[in-house]
């Protein structure tokens, strides 16, 4: 049986993440194989909009002795660990709210790099970062095995053979063609992982944040009263993308436009030729990635191979991205 931390509360997780990672399926075989494998007591569930593939969504769990029962199911807002599925999520100060002083935080990053908002960590944090998605994609596994492999490590009452037990079991009928390959992708989760010292400069345990205030019949706003105007002419899909960029290689290109009729956004950058009122020609120049998501879409299309799928390293997307309203970077 896993023996939990001596404190009298449940020990506590969060994943954030994006749809299409595998944070909910993560949430669920841990939660399981706590409870039917290592004897705990335990909940989950998950919190998501749109049922999409880019859409934000977080995963909560919580653990308790087995005699001790678990009779809430509120959000996670004090978490004992929190696991980053996408480094983009860093930016956002909701993503570490709530995390406790001496907590584990595991994010998924290249070797390197240290978002800036790691800084408003506890001083006391145990930050480790692993290389996820590099990982998945030359395991052609997915994000979520790896950071379950690392997971394991990081916690010490979580036991790494039960949750790789688990995994297998969650894909064997499903998928069975991927359980050698998460299982590759699990056990580099438990080595490839690095321990970064010194990153927070907070004291104590961080405030926590809730999404929506809470609204009393004194306090309500009017109906149809619309609280955060904004616009769409500008945008930031960074975090809809899942570890993937197109990439536009212009000598391939023949300027066809079957990439542009695919494309849910519309963020293909075109240039008309000549100042006539027919344009002599109208070449395609990139992508403009703060409307781009991620979907590829364009790269299954493309009938020359001229956009080709590339890893999204930290600044990639801003040194090749093309302005599609090059008036609003003025």
């Amino acid at each position: 049986m896993a023996s939990l931390p001596d404190n009298d509360r449940f020990f506590e997780l969060r994943f954030e993440s994006i749809g299409g990672l595998g944070a909910h399926a993560a949430g669920q075989i841990l939660a399981t194989a706590a409870v039917l494998r290592m004897g705990l007591n335990g909940a989950h569930f998950s919190s998501y909009g749109s049922e999409k593939k880019g859409s934000a969504i977080k995963s909560f769990i919580r653990l308790g002795p087995a005699d001790q029962p678990i009779r809430t199911s509120a959000p996670v807002e004090s978490p004992d660990v929190v696991v980053v599925f996408h480094r983009a999520l860093l930016g956002h100060p909701a993503t570490i709210a709530g995390f406790r002083a001496n907590g584990t935080l595991i994010f998924t990053g290249p070797p390197g790099e240290i978002p800036d908002g790691l800084a408003q960590l506890p001083r006391t944090a145990n930050v480790i970062r692993i290389d996820a998605q590099r990982i998945a994609a030359e395991e052609e596994s997915r994000p979520n095995a790896v950071l379950l492999g690392t997971l394991a490590e990081a916690v010490p009452f979580l036991d790494a053979e039960i949750l790789l037990d688990a995994l297998n079991e969650a894909f064997a009928r499903k998928r069975p063609e991927a359980v050698a390959r998460n299982q590759a992708a699990f056990h580099r989760g438990t080595t490839e992982f690095e321990r970064l010292p010194d990153i927070g400069r907070a004291e104590g345990d961080l405030p926590i944040i809730r999404p929506d205030p809470f609204w009393g019949y004194q306090t309500a706003p009017l109906g149809g009263v619309v609280l955060n105007a904004g616009s769409t002419a500008w945008n930031d899909l960074s975090t809809s993308r899942t570890g993937w960029l197109p990439v536009l290689d212009l000598d391939k290109c023949i300027h066809c436009g079957m990439c542009d009729m695919v494309c849910p956004d519309l963020c293909l950058v075109w240039t008309a030729e000549g100042n006539e009122p027919v344009p002599a020609a109208v070449r395609l120049t990139g992508v403009d990635y703060r409307y781009c998501k991620g979907c590829l879409r364009c790269i299954e299309t493309c009938p020359t191979g001229a956009m080709t799928r590339e890893a999204e390293t930290p600044g990639l997307a801003e040194r090749l991205g093309q302005p599609l309203f090059p008036q609003l970077d003025g």
